[in-house]
């Protein structure tokens, strides 16, 4: 390492610490983000406080309404409660009798994390829904109410809450072929006991969301508080901290999901804007992934006449499922429900949506092994990118066989200050023989978002949770080749093997890499290039501790990608006759030399880049004499 690369680093660290110290907040700063604090700990603490007033003064309200024989609605607060079980060859889904909605959802033939036959998204407490009525010397909350199911089958029921003088409340469910749950709300008998400005009901919809699959963390990455606007598309809170939106516009539905499941509620008259959506991460040891918290405001009709209606969704998120579900609502909206699966941003999402579903869904039809799918994948890719990458690696091919030309021609500029003569006198030499330094970036640039895609197909990918291939049990989570109980800081609790194969590969590459591109490195640039070793090295380090948490699907498919691409570049090393080369570039000087019109593209720009940089030294040249004459004709003069 020499003295001014030295010098840079310092000053490099320099910069950071000064920068560091600069930008620390000061005394009076820090006391005021603590005051903040300490304002936002006791408005959150005293919003607890109220909420648990309130609960406690409506469980005593509640408790003296039940005592009270004239309380409205008393035949109904008081009851028995039964359950009601609605199901079909997919889903089965138990409804209570205490508030009419859905204590349990089991969804078929997809096995647990504990490899039980059907995945259980929720039962008990884990989810609830609350319709509530604002009348106008009265609330109702159907979670209160105890109804009396009539018209059951397997696929319907009708739920009755009644206060023998002709007030009712019925709740009517029908569940469809597959995952969708019909639902109308409707009031009857109860006209004048609302205001007549009354047009909304408040929905409370609550859950914790479970665990569902091996790696905690990992899935957590993925379960997301969804919802879609009104006329635009979907959104989301943050996967990864609290979060807490209030949001301006209405919502045609929201949903609780986790990596490979989730539970959907869709509004025919839309939610209102104004909703209140809540998202909070759960630690490892509670076994479940988020709270999620909804506070909507959905249409009602005092009259009776119209019913609220809403569909329920329960089920796994598959791209193709959830568009087949889509056409069973009866809404007539275009729901997006396919959003569910995350693709990735517009021009991920566009590779994703367009190309790698179409291929995935052909090669899976087939019938093969999931393992053999992702290669496949990565053998095709590989084949429409293999123009590009031949065409980078013949650009380093063409700077590797000039070296030594450039060495003898740079062999004059040996000091710092010589830096622009030499850099000039290489853009000279590949000018001169029609070639582009820039040409083998660009290329291997294209190729980065369909990394990037792959980044957000294969995680999303239900197709593969629970497929095993070699050694692999589950290519939808991690494969642990070591595990132990504590975990280790910025590794876990276990060591992937395909995550380890990965880095492996991705430390091969970098060395094939760095060794063609020192080939074709002169002077000063190899020196550096040397230096920059270890942090080509370090790369992969710090893959391994991002990627040992991810799916042994994509860490597969990274290593397949990068076994591949080492091979296509070692035959391409193997296939490529220096000599040849060198002499097609000399013709192409001969040519060049013969006819200077002729140069185009990068070699014609660099060329002229060339030239103004010269008229630009030439022109500082003479202005430096002008002034050094002029001083000289001064001094003369005195």
């Amino acid at each position: 390492m020499d003295k001014n690369t030295v010098i840079g680093f310092l000053l490099i660290a320099a910069v950071l610490i000064g920068y560091s110290w600069y930008a620390r907040p000061s005394e009076e700063e820090l006391q005021a983000q603590q005051e903040q604090m300490e304002k936002e700990a006791a408005a959150a603490k005293a919003a607890a406080a109220a909420k648990k007033k309130e609960a406690a003064k409506k469980s005593a309200d509640l408790a003296m309404a039940r005592e009270d024989t004239t309380a409205f609605f008393h035949s109904a607060l008081v009851g028995t409660s039964n359950d009601v079980v609605l199901k079909n060859d997919k889903l089965e889904l138990t409804l209570s009798s205490k508030g009419g909605t859905v204590t349990k959802a089991v969804v078929k033939n997809f096995k647990d994390k504990d490899d039980k036959p059907d995945v259980t998204l929720f039962e008990g407490k884990e989810q609830s829904l609350d319709f509530s009525l604002e009348g106008k010397e009265m609330n109702l909350s159907t979670q209160d109410l105890f109804f009396t199911p009539s018209e059951q089958s397997d696929s319907t029921v009708t739920f009755t809450a009644s206060d023998g003088q002709g007030h009712d409340i019925v709740m009517t469910y029908l569940l469809g072929p597959d995952y969708m749950l019909h639902f109308s709300f409707r009031a009857k008998g109860m006209e004048g006991l609302f205001s007549p400005k009354t047009k909304t009901m408040d929905v409370s919809w609550h859950e914790d969301c479970k665990q569902q699959e091996k790696g905690h963390s990992f899935e957590n990455r993925y379960a997301t508080l969804t919802y879609k606007k009104v006329g635009a598309g979907t959104d989301y809170l943050n996967e990864t901290q609290e979060k807490k939106e209030t949001l301006e516009t209405p919502i045609d539905w929201v949903a609780f999901k986790s990596q490979f499941f989730s539970a959907m509620m869709i509004a025919k008259d839309e939610f209102s804007s104004g909703a209140k959506l809540s998202s909070i991460p759960q630690d490892k040891s509670t076994g479940y992934l988020k709270k999620y918290d909804a506070e909507l405001e959905a249409f009602f009709d005092p009259k009776g006449e119209t019913p609220t209606e809403l569909e329920f969704f329960y089920g796994p998120i598959d791209f193709r499922l959830l568009q087949s579900v889509e056409k069973e609502s009866r809404f007539g909206k275009d729901l997006k429900m396919e959003r569910l699966v995350y693709l990735g941003w517009p021009l991920i999402r566009y590779i994703n949506r367009w190309f790698t579903l179409y291929v995935f869904d052909w090669l899976t039809k087939l019938g093969l092994n999931m393992g053999i799918v992702l290669i496949l994948i990565t053998l095709l890719l590989k084949a429409i990118t293999y123009p590009m990458v031949k065409k980078s690696y013949m650009s380093s091919a063409k700077m590797r066989v000039l070296r030594p030309k450039i060495e003898e021609a740079t062999k004059q500029y040996d000091k710092p200050e010589d830096q622009m003569q030499r850099s000039q006198a290489q853009m000279q030499i590949y000018s001169q023989y029609g070639v582009s330094p820039l040409s083998g970036c660009i290329p291997m640039l294209i190729q980065m978002p369909i990394w990037i895609a792959m980044f957000n197909f294969v995680p999303n990918a239900i197709q593969l949770r629970g497929e095993s291939f070699l050694w692999i049990k589950d290519l939808s989570t991690y494969d642990p080749i070591f595990q132990w109980s504590q975990p280790l800081w910025g590794i876990g609790d276990h060591l992937s093997l395909t995550c380890i194969l990965f880095c492996v590969a991705n430390i091969l590459y970098s060395v094939m890499t760095m060794r063609q591109q020192r080939d074709q490195m002169v002077g000063e640039q190899a020196q550096q290039m040397k230096m920059m070793q270890w942090m080509m090295f370090l790369m992969p380090v710090m893959f391994f501790f991002i990627f040992n948490e991810y799916s042994a699907g994509l860490n597969f498919y990274y290593f397949i990608s990068l076994f591949f691409s080492a091979a296509i570049m070692f035959i391409l090393r193997k296939t490529t006759n220096d000599a040849k080369l060198l002499a097609y570039l000399e013709a192409r000087y001969e040519e060049n030399k013969k006819n200077p019109k002729k140069k185009t593209g990068m070699a014609a720009r660099l060329e002229a880049m060339q030239q103004q940089m010269q008229q630009q030294q030439e022109e500082m040249r003479r202005k430096r004499e002008d002034l050094e004459r002029k001083r000289n004709d001064l001094n003369h003069k005195k």
